[in-house]
């Protein structure tokens, strides 16, 4: 994909992104594109830089240390870990990411609060929740959120900014906001709860659902093949 068709298709990312939120009657800027370019080449996401986007999303750590490494003169990219986090790699996403959306256990949270250098700013983190009870899904329980919740905020190099879900697929829009409803409920509870705490983030939806996560409140949406096009499998 070349740099004039990143600028094609992240104009009509944002422009879908806007209509979404107009017909949810929400403000324009109430939700973030996050680019997400796992298995895309670091020259994509310098051209998208070159476009405006700024907050990439990744979910596998060596290859976008790879690309860190690639494109360190861009210093205002503002990079998100968005995959599985193992014991072995927080301290490696704890230096080199600005955000992570995918803690779902404590012990993970208190690796990386320990391991987040003193010299940059508290790590911002959402807890992923397995909205749709899907048995093969990663994420905590509704049930156990709060109580992970408050462990999370007690750790001093991390700040808990809200929650993340990836629902079980559907085709049906009105179905397809259930699940992102029970998100948006979830951190109203937990808003009401810790009225101090910066919650202000719910990351959700993608390419298949943007319109109903945002028509949600969703104020983080993770689009990758409607912007940088299909991912090749890997091995």
């Amino acid at each position: 994909m070349t740099e004039v068709a990143i600028d094609e298709t992240l104009e009509a990312a944002r422009q879908r992104l806007a209509r979404a939120l107009d017909a949810a009657g929400r403000p324009p800027h109430a939700a973030e594109l996050l680019a997400v370019s796992k298995t895309k080449p670091a020259d994509l996401i310098r051209a998208a830089h070159a476009c405006g986007q700024r907050a990439f999303g990744e979910n596998y750590l060596q290859e976008a240390l790879d690309k860190q490494q690639a494109l360190a003169d861009l210093d205002d990219i503002v990079w998100h870990f968005i995959g599985p986090l193992q014991s072995n790699k927080t301290r490696q996403v704890a230096e080199h990411f600005a955000w992570v959306h995918s803690i779902e256990r404590e012990k993970i949270a208190r690796r990386l609060s320990e391991q987040r250098p003193a010299d940059l700013a508290p790590l911002n983190v959402c807890l992923q929740v397995n909205i749709s009870a899907e048995e093969s899904k990663a994420g905590v329980s509704l049930d156990a959120l709060p109580a992970l919740a408050e462990a999370v905020m007690a750790l001093p190099r991390l700040r808990l900014r809200g929650l993340m879900a990836i629902p079980a697929p559907s085709d049906d829009p009105q179905r397809q906001r259930q699940p992102f409803a029970r998100l948006r409920l979830a951190l109203e509870d937990l808003q009401a709860r810790h009225p101090e705490a910066p919650l202000d983030t719910l990351s959700m939806g993608m390419s298949d659902d943007l319109e109903a996560a945002v028509a949600e409140g969703a104020t983080q949406v993770r689009l990758g093949t409607a912007i940088f096009g299909q991912r090749p499998p890997r091995d």
